[in-house]
């Protein structure tokens, strides 16, 4: 999967639009301001910046000439308030290959991600994930594989049988043998939160599951399931 820094400073954002790059099969790695980005900027794994402007410790166009001055190859998509004819020859003029208003549909950043990923030869690879339900253990793509307690595997069992689609709550507490009308959300919620946790300690990547809010959850990548 394609690696994507996202520096942006308003916290709520921020969280929405790294679900949402997740979600669309992107690794995002996000941060607040210019000083984070140079400590956490990998150029061996960031191939594409999602770079807002006005930011509390400078601003991103300076970042943007910066990283074109240092021969970076690196797609920079500008999102930002300002979203002027002139804020925007601006932001290409010093070195930004897409320039998007944060009002715009998300589809459309979408759009411009998809472009200039195949433009910089970059291929979203598909992340094909296994269980093993005999072996009691996840194989992630190209990671170690992770023991499961018993109710980590009926969970996963659910979500990766139903591999992007929607899991309700009570699908998933009555796999678990639990009372739906008895049972305390919380629990779950506890559970999901420690299995995410535990998977990417052992494996190094984000378990593929978007809560689906009202309803359950999705396991959004491919999956296979063995007996």
């Amino acid at each position: 999967m394609v690696d994507v820094i996202f520096l942006e400073d308003e916290p709520v954002l921020r969280s929405e639009l790294g679900e949402f790059l997740q979600d669309i099969g992107y690794v995002p790695h996000c941060v607040a301001t210019l000083a984070e980005f140079d400590r956490q900027f990998d150029p061996l794994r960031h191939r594409i910046a999602i770079i807002d402007i006005n930011l509390p410790d400078g601003d991103g166009l300076e970042l943007i000439r910066r990283l074109r001055q240092c021969g970076q190859q690196l797609g920079i998509i500008v999102f930002s308030a300002y979203n002027t004819g002139v804020d925007r020859i601006r932001g290409l003029d010093g070195g930004a290959d897409h320039y998007l208003g944060k009002g715009c549909d998300l589809g459309e950043l979408e759009a411009v991600l998809a472009s200039l990923a195949r433009r910089l030869g970059l291929q979203k690879r598909e992340a094909r994930w296994r269980l093993e339900v005999s072996a009691g253990r996840l194989l992630p793509p190209a990671a170690p594989p992770v023991a499961l307690s018993r109710q980590d595997l009926l969970v996963l069992q659910c979500l990766m049988s139903a591999a992007g689609g929607e899991v309700s709550r009570r699908h998933i507490v009555q796999a678990l043998g639990g009372d739906y009308v008895e049972y305390d959300q919380r629990r779950l919620n506890t559970h999901m939160r420690r299995l995410r946790t535990k998977v990417q300690q052992e494996s190094r990547l984000d378990l593929p599951v978007r809560t689906v809010r009202g309803n359950g959850y999705c396991f959004y990548e491919p999956a296979d399931v063995a007996d």
